[in-house]
């Protein structure tokens, strides 16, 4: 017996989301807690397994479309064929006035007429080539079982399709493409532009000399490997700003929104901005003044992988109180970042070079040094104060000697 899987609460008062990829097709036979999709809300990425075992009917959506929560989602045959609703875990009862599990009436994605290769028997990463290729499966050879699209009958049907003169010919007739922002991509639209409409920003550059605590991370990386801990340089970046607000608490600071009080956060819960696969994230590590540098480093390990695959726990993403963001590790020196709203201030990381300078001998020698871009809410934050700020947080750097001694 038919049934619908519907769309469970997902959290944070989300209400929609959109089909990043489907991870099952039409036909197949599911087992329960199988993922069947991955979802791209406003704040993460989220797969959505089956609560049970079946063969899936329908999808009533195709990637790239915006489904709707407590609407169905996908259509079951279940393997107990009792004909109760299915409802995804975990989700909450639906409101009132929302439509039942169990319908005759499918919804508006399933009944719009099929779209090219719809009904091509094939996987979700082959539909997704096709689509970035601007491809009609149903123009592939199939070689697999059942008339199945193979993905290496995509890839020799694009090596034709380029070799062909009339590629040359297609390519003066192409056409701007127009997709809708939405998810982590939209959230960072409309808190940038608040924040630069509502911020008085500054910014305040200076140089770090990192040779010192470069030899410090070797030094301890293979023991922080011998715990299954990656050690990089971020935790000791972490560890010395918490240091350096103990001193400048002003810094983990947020003001109210018409700026008439200052909130003092006790709690050094510092940010690192990602380039997740869904967009930008920033997660944060909570209480970084309470952890040793190795808890430090094993939580900075699972919020960067969770991060990178766009999955973050929406718990991660909120709370932060001062940011870094690490653009040195895609190129570049300086930056003038802008501030994660309510924070004061964020700091800009850029690459590691190895640099001549004198040292007190007047000798010329190789030093690795790094830019720092701190950019600050100018209502709470003068620049004197910046720049004291950041000389202790750079003191701790290239003197890891001092930031040993001051942690608790």
């Amino acid at each position: 017996m038919k049934t619908d899987f519907i769309l469970p609460d997902i959290g944070e008062g989300i209400v929609e989301c959109e089909i990043v990829q489907w991870l099952v097709a039409e036909g197949d036979h599911i087992d329960e807690d199988q993922p069947v999709a991955e979802v791209s809300t406003d704040k993460a990425m989220v797969e959505i397994p089956s609560v049970h075992s079946g063969k899936v009917l329908k999808l009533y959506y195709a990637e790239g479309e915006v489904a709707r929560v407590h609407q169905p989602l996908f259509a079951l045959e279940r393997d107990d064929a009792n004909g109760e609703e299915v409802s995804g875990a975990p989700a909450t009862a639906p409101a009132e006035g929302t439509a039942p599990a169990e319908t005759s009436a499918e919804p508006e994605a399933a009944r719009a007429p099929a779209k090219r290769g719809d009904k091509v028997l094939t996987t979700p990463a082959v539909r997704r080539i096709a689509r970035e290729h601007d491809l009609d499966l149903a123009q592939v050879p199939a070689t697999g079982k059942n008339d199945r699209v193979l993905k290496e009958d995509v890839l020799a049907y694009l090596s034709r399709r380029d070799e062909s003169p009339q590629s040359v010919a297609s390519s003066s007739a192409a056409e701007d493409r127009v997709e809708p922002i939405r998810g982590p991509r939209a959230v960072m639209a409309r808190a940038m532009t608040e924040a630069v409409a509502t911020i008085p920003h500054f910014t305040y550059v200076d140089e770090i000399d990192l040779t010192a605590l470069i030899q410090l991370r070797g030094q301890l990386k293979e023991r922080f490997a011998e715990r299954e801990v990656r050690l990089t340089m971020m935790p000791l970046f972490m560890k010395a700003l918490s240091l350096a607000l103990h001193e400048f608490p002003i810094l983990n600071s947020r003001p109210n929104d018409d700026c008439t009080e200052l909130r003092y956060i006790a709690s050094h819960n510092i940010g690192m901005a990602v380039d997740s696969r869904v967009g930008l994230l920033v997660p944060n590590v909570k209480n970084v003044q309470e952890l040793t540098l190795l808890e430090l480093a094993r939580e900075l390990n699972r919020l960067t992988d969770v991060a990178r695959e766009g999955r973050v726990d929406p718990a991660d993403l909120r709370d932060g109180t001062i940011t870094i963001s690490n653009v040195g590790a895609v190129g570049g020196t300086v930056a003038t970042p802008i501030i994660n709203k309510p924070e004061v201030a964020i700091v800009a990381l850029g690459k590691v070079q190895s640099l001549p300078r004198f040292d007190e001998r007047g000798d010329v020698v190789a030093r690795q040094l790094m830019t720092a871009s701190w950019s600050g809410d100018h209502r709470v934050i003068d620049g004197a104060t910046m720049a004291r700020f950041s000389n202790a947080w750079k003191g701790f750097l290239e003197e890891p000697s001092t930031m040993l001694a001051a942690m608790r």
